[in-house]
């Protein structure tokens, strides 16, 4: 699988699939050439917090009703039995979230909580770093959302959808090119509760990323935009502006036309617009997605079914004006 195409590692649900290099927008930072000797000592490591042992973490989890846990190995069980009493449950109830699947087996929120961290601490990261991930991602509900202005051209379901899903992306990123479809499936799925949006961000590091991205709000303008955003994407090793226009003659619109924008730079400016947009929203790289304005903490490797997860949590965040709903 292709990595993302920036270079942040993100402590959230990290746990699962979310960490990993990807496409930045920023120079690679040049090693350390110091003299060993001038370097500072490096720190000693913090000693490792007591886990419980394999056989009490396995009695802490047992006989959760409509849970088993029984298939993770005893080290990931150690780590979720450490979630479950250290972690409280994200729907508000003054119970950790062990206690709240043992004593309030109606909460939907706890099951759902309990599920991600278990993929957490099966990726092999621990509970105190799937803790931070947990609190972050539910944390974000709550934060500021970020006020995206999408072209419904360029969109692909309902405009009146209560989920908007905006990807910025560029045309020559691997990891946007493996997301792609990823993308699309999600939205045949999502049907009429969500409608996925792109937002095109080009990255300096990738010389081909423009002339892509002019390419695609040109066939955009001719009413081909997802047509000329697939074929972009199923020829990124060979994205020069020369091999464009032939491009568009594959799906039916004049080369040399398209040709001539590029070469006047029409779409130049639009372009930059978009880019601010990404800055604006604090994205340093590629692919980055938003529900309703709502940072999705997986953009580096999205994984479908957190995609749902992120997708049944925006809808019941939305349906109960910007709250949980109710067990």
């Amino acid at each position: 699988m292709p990595l993302p195409c920036w270079k942040r590692v993100i402590p959230l649900l990290a746990a699962v699939s979310f960490t990993g290099l990807a496409c930045t927008k920023n120079p690679e930072v040049a090693a350390d050439k110091a003299p060993a000797s001038s370097r500072p000592a490096p720190a000693a490591p913090p000693a490792a917090a007591p886990v419980a042992p394999p056989a009490q973490a396995g009695s802490a989890l047992a006989g959760i009703p409509g849970m088993d846990f029984s298939a993770l190995p005893p080290a990931a069980q150690a780590e979720l039995a450490t979630i479950f009493s250290d972690e409280f449950c994200y729907c508000g109830c003054p119970h950790t979230l062990g206690a709240c699947l043992r004593q309030h087996t109606d909460c939907r929120h706890a099951k759902r909580m309990a599920r991600l961290a278990a993929r957490s601490v099966s990726a092999g990261v621990s509970a105190a770093e799937a803790i931070v991930g947990l609190s972050s991602y539910y944390g974000s509900f709550r934060e500021r959302r970020v006020d995206l202005k999408v072209d419904p051209r360029m969109c692909k379901g309902d405009a009146n959808a209560p989920v908007t899903v905006a990807e910025f992306a560029d045309f020559e990123c691997p990891s946007c090119g493996h997301a792609s479809p990823l993308l699309k499936e999600f939205a045949q799925k999502g049907g009429d509760k969500m409608r996925l949006c792109f937002l095109p961000f080009p990255l300096p590091s990738h010389p081909n990323a423009l002339p892509a991205a002019q390419a695609a709000l040109w066939a955009r303008d001719q009413g081909k935009f997802w047509e000329m955003h697939d074929a972009l994407f199923g020829q990124q090793q060979n994205l020069a502006a020369a091999a464009l226009p032939a491009l568009a003659d594959k799906i039916g619109l004049p080369g040399a036309k398209l040709q001539e924008a590029l070469k006047a730079g029409t779409y130049a400016k639009e372009v930059e617009t978009f880019r601010n947009q990404g800055r604006a929203a604090n994205i340093s790289g590629t692919p980055s997605v938003f529900f309703n304005g709502r940072p999705y903490p997986g953009a580096l490797t999205l994984d479908p079914e957190l995609l749902a997860h992120s997708l049944e949590d925006e809808l019941e965040w939305r349906s109960n004006n910007n709250a949980w709903a109710a067990d």
